[in-house]
């Protein structure tokens, strides 16, 4: 899945990269790589970026800054979130398929929602050792899927220290009334 497509088949990335690459002359860009598990990956990736921008000035095209980071899906992406962070702007920590991959369950089988649980104190603890990571580096770090926009949660990820928390547009005047409601 994801970025292992990108980077077998690299024709299509470096098309996709250029693109980017070349609209963030008009505009802030950040590039976001899902379903990371190594540095290596990371180190690939920021190399075909590189000779993407040599290739554009070059040319004499013009292109800007890119934030670059990724998606934190997987244990493997958490328990080496240190070193991650030592090579990415940014984290979005996709909350959906790490508590799947975390508690070994299909999320679309139905059979297993009484066993699916977002809350689950391993998942917390996986969300609180990424952004530890992400500011011990610098950088920042946020949450996106369902997991996001669940209110009941909102004042314990700010109290953990998230940057962010991306949801579906019909979430965010709840979430900002969650925000506001937590008490200093």
């Amino acid at each position: 899945r994801a970025i292992r497509i990108c980077l077998d088949r690299r024709d299509i990335f470096r098309t996709q990269l250029r693109a980017l690459l070349r609209a963030s002359a008009y505009g802030n860009i950040g590039i976001m790589y899902p379903m990371i598990i190594s540095v290596d990956e990371v180190k690939e990736i920021k190399k075909i970026v590189e000779s993407i921008k040599a290739e554009l000035t070059e040319k004499g095209i013009e292109y800007g800054e890119v934030e670059q980071g990724i998606m934190i899906e997987t244990p493997a992406a958490v328990m080496i979130s240190d070193l991650l962070a030592e090579e990415v702007d940014f984290f979005s920590i996709g909350t959906n398929d790490l508590t799947q991959y975390t508690l070994a369950i299909d999320r679309q089988n139905s059979k297993l929602d009484n066993i699916y649980d977002s809350h689950h104190p391993a998942v917390l603890k996986m969300i609180q050792m990424v952004i530890d990571s992400a500011h011990e580096e610098g950088i920042w770090a946020g949450i996106c899927g369902e997991l996001g926009a669940d209110t009941s949660l909102t004042e314990t990820f700010v109290s953990m220290g998230i940057d962010e928390l991306s949801v579906s547009p019909s979430m965010v005047l709840k979430v900002r009334e969650a925000v506001r409601n937590i008490e200093d």
